[in-house]
């Protein structure tokens, strides 16, 4: 509903603009990107020389003070389920299973594995949504449940485990979803990341590598059908509801970063991997002047792609463009990073609140992202004064509440995760996205 929304807001701006003169349209521009979408950016950049400190305590205050106001708000109950990992308790269970892995709040990680543990069990006692759906129903939940029964030592990890695993049938399913089974939220790439991401914390393979590849081989054979029926000009293109999405939440950057983070896959299946690399560098050229994607394909050819954020936009095609880079080693890729990087500097302060979805927190991941591929303290102070404006009155008075203010994707628990990672910013990784593990075991 809110996608239809801004499309039909957008094609009504674009009627309007044709009508304008020239300085009364770059009015109406000024305004619409620093009234509407974002906050003008306060900040100075790094000046090189300098250092940037990382306030320890100052950042465990503010996780504190966000985990306690969760708590009070968002009860562990089966009537907060619904929206999984992306704006259920599931997604509050993940918050507080990543901040007890944190070596610098090890002193309440106890406390942090009880509070994981409590927000956990409404889920797996009342569905989310769909069993199949990673991220908005049943098989996050699962996926969480057995690593965090693993951490605890608890023998239904291993029941948790079966049940993610007894889901694989319906993804090798050609007509799997019809409204588009390949994306993240409810297809074949979310599944994806749930086995990558069990592996990695549990240190063992999920599935067999011929399980993984078949898996691999169904979501390419399935780009490669939509691509040809549709003359897509890249050999693998996907839909969502029939919009064939870019970016990290809906589109081809989250499953084409899947597909080469499967150990071995690019080597085992050979023109599989041409064409994952030839639709790589299809959706780098899609990069404008400015640094950002259009949203989708239907947008590609216009002058405005205002949506900035991790769902849509270059704070969610980083990701991919950072594995093609440590992958191929091409600097096309490299530069897309860096240049998406300079756009959420200057247009990253959303005025959609703190979350990582289409926040404040999820731009300021974009730093912490260039600061592990690159090395430059230049974007550790700047997710610094990313993370800085979200305690500022101007941010707190005129930011918009989000719709489940403390949910993971939308809310402050993404916020929380992204604050911890500024204490280890070295370790620092978007939730079930981290682009430098090989994820071998």
């Amino acid at each position: 509903m809110r996608r239809s929304f801004e499309k039909v807001s957008s094609t009504v701006l674009r009627t309007f603009k044709s009508l304008l003169t020239a300085d009364l349209l770059s009015s109406v521009s000024t305004f619409e990107d620093r009234m509407v979408r974002f906050f003008p950016n306060p900040y100075d950049d790094f000046k090189p020389g300098s250092s940037t400190v990382i306030d320890k305590d100052d950042i465990t205050s503010q996780i504190h003070e966000h985990t306690n106001n969760i708590s009070k708000r968002l009860h562990p109950s089966r009537k907060n389920v619904d929206g999984g990992l992306y704006v259920g308790i599931t997604g509050v269970s993940y918050m507080f299973y990543y901040l007890s892995k944190n070596p610098l709040l090890s002193d309440n990680k106890a406390v942090y594995i009880q509070k994981s543990l409590e927000y956990l069990k409404p889920a797996l006692e009342s569905s989310a949504g769909d069993k199949t759906s990673f991220l908005l129903g049943d098989a996050g939940t699962y996926a969480l449940a057995t690593v965090l029964y693993k951490e605890l030592g608890d023998e239904h990890s291993a029941e948790m485990l079966k049940i993610y695993k007894s889901l694989y049938s319906h993804y090798m399913n050609p007509k799997f979803l019809k409204c588009g089974g390949d994306e993240f939220f409810v297809g074949r790439a979310g599944y994806l990341a749930g086995i990558l991401w069990m592996s990695r914390e549990l240190k063992t393979a999920i599935f067999t590598n011929d399980e993984l590849y078949k898996l691999c081989d169904m979501i390419v054979a399935s780009g490669r059908e939509y691509s040809t029926k549709h003359q897509s000009p890249c050999p693998l293109m996907y839909h969502y509801y029939n919009t064939e999405y870019l970016g990290a939440a809906h589109g081809v950057s989250f499953i084409l970063q899947m597909l080469m983070s499967v150990p071995g896959y690019l080597r085992y299946n050979k023109s599989a991997a041409q064409d994952i690399k030839a639709t790589a560098e299809y959706l780098a050229s899609l990069q404008t002047e400015e640094g950002n994607w259009p949203c989708c394909m239907e947008e590609i050819g216009l002058t405005d792609h205002k949506l900035l954020h991790w769902c849509h936009g270059a704070a969610g095609t980083i990701y991919v463009m950072a594995k093609a880079y440590l992958i191929y080693k091409d600097q096309r890729f490299y530069d897309a990073c860096v240049k998406s990087g300079e756009i959420v500097w200057r247009k990253g302060l959303l005025r959609k609140g703190p979350g990582i979805c289409h926040g404040v927190g999820g731009n300021g991941y974009v730093f912490l992202l260039l600061h592990r591929l690159t090395g430059d303290e230049k974007y550790l102070h700047r997710a610094k004064m990313f993370a800085d404006f979200m305690t500022t009155e101007e941010f707190i008075r005129d930011a918009r509440l989000p719709d489940n203010p403390e949910s993971l994707y939308e809310g402050s628990a993404g916020t929380v995760c992204f604050l911890a990672d500024l204490l280890v910013p070295d370790k620092a990784e978007f939730p079930f996205q981290d682009v430098f593990s090989t994820y071998n075991f």
